[in-house]
C-alpha cells in the first residue's frame, strides 16, 4: 500500500521541525543584558562626568554555560564582562579607550584580539611564541580548523561600542591570556582609559579592583 498524501505530510512536517531543534540546539550567540555599572560589585565612576565601568568576570562554569559554546576557560582565556553606564546629558567616545588586566603580581596583560583568540583555539602557537604576560602579537592573517559558529561568538561578543550615548549603557567581553598566570583575578585591577567626553577631553581613568568581584561571589 503506498503512503497516502497525508502520512507524506506528516513526515515531511517531523523532518522539518527535527530540523529546527537541531538549529536551536546551534542557537548564535547572545549578549547578556547588562545592567547599570554601578551595581556591578566591581566598578569604578567618575561622579563629575556620570559615568561608571564595571568589570563581571566570567571565570565559572556556572556564568559561561548557556552564554558561550567555546569553553574559554580550557584555552586559558579570562572573558571578563565589560560595561559602560553614561548617565550624563552628553553621549561619552570609546574610540581610544584602552583596557588593561594588571594581576596582583604586576603581571600586565592586553586583551586578546579576534585573532589570537582564533589562534588559541585552533591550538595553533602565538607569533614567535611570547609569554602570554607579554602584550600579544599584532593581528596576521590565521589559518584555523575553528567552526563558524565558533567565529561567530568570537566577533560578536567581543565588546564594540564606538560611543555611549546619554542615559544608556553599553556592554561587550574583553578576553585576556592567562595562560602560565596563577591566580589571574586575586589582587588584580582592570584598568580603562582613554574614554573620552563629547568635547574631546579624556575623562579620568578608571580603576577596578577584581577583588570586590571575588569577595562576592564568596558572599554568594
Amino acid at each position: 500500500m503506498r503512503p497516502t498524501h497525508t502520512f507524506r505530510a506528516v513526515v515531511s512536517l517531523v523532518i522539518f521541525f527535527s530540523l529546527c531543534a537541531a538549529a536551536k540546539d546551534e542557537k548564535t550567540f547572545v549578549m547578556p543584558r547588562p545592567a547599570d555599572a554601578q551595581t556591578y560589585p566591581a566598578h569604578d565612576s567618575s561622579e563629575k562626568e556620570k559615568v561608571a565601568v564595571a568589570a563581571d568576570p566570567y571565570d565559572r562554569s556556572e556564568k559561561t554555560q548557556g552564554v558561550f559554546r567555546i569553553k574559554y576557560g580550557q584555552e586559558d582565556l579570562l572573558p571578563i564582562f565589560l560595561i559602560i553606564s553614561n548617565q550624563g546629558g552628553q553621549p561619552i567616545a570609546l574610540t581610544r579607550m584602552q583596557v588593561e588586566l594588571v594581576t596582583g603580581k604586576r603581571v600586565k596583560i592586553q586583551p586578546a584580539t579576534e585573532d589570537d583568540i582564533l589562534r588559541r583555539i585552533a591550538r595553533q602557537p602565538m607569533k614567535g611564541d611570547q609569554p602570554s604576560a607579554n602584550p600579544l602579537p599584532f593581528p596576521r592573517k590565521v589559518k584555523t580548523s575553528v567552526k563558524p559558529e565558533e567565529r561567530e561568538e568570537i566577533r560578536d561578543s567581543r565588546f564594540a561600542a564606538q560611543a555611549v550615548e546619554p542615559h544608556a549603557t553599553r556592554a561587550g567581553f574583553v578576553f585576556f591570556d592567562i595562560q602560565d598566570v596563577d591566580e589571574p583575578l586575586a589582587g588584580a585591577h582592570l584598568y580603562v582609559s582613554g574614554v573620552r567626553n563629547s568635547q574631546g577631553q579624556e575623562l579620568i581613568f578608571f580603576d577596578i579592583p577584581l577583588d570586590l568581584y571575588l569577595e562576592h561571589a564568596r558572599v554568594k
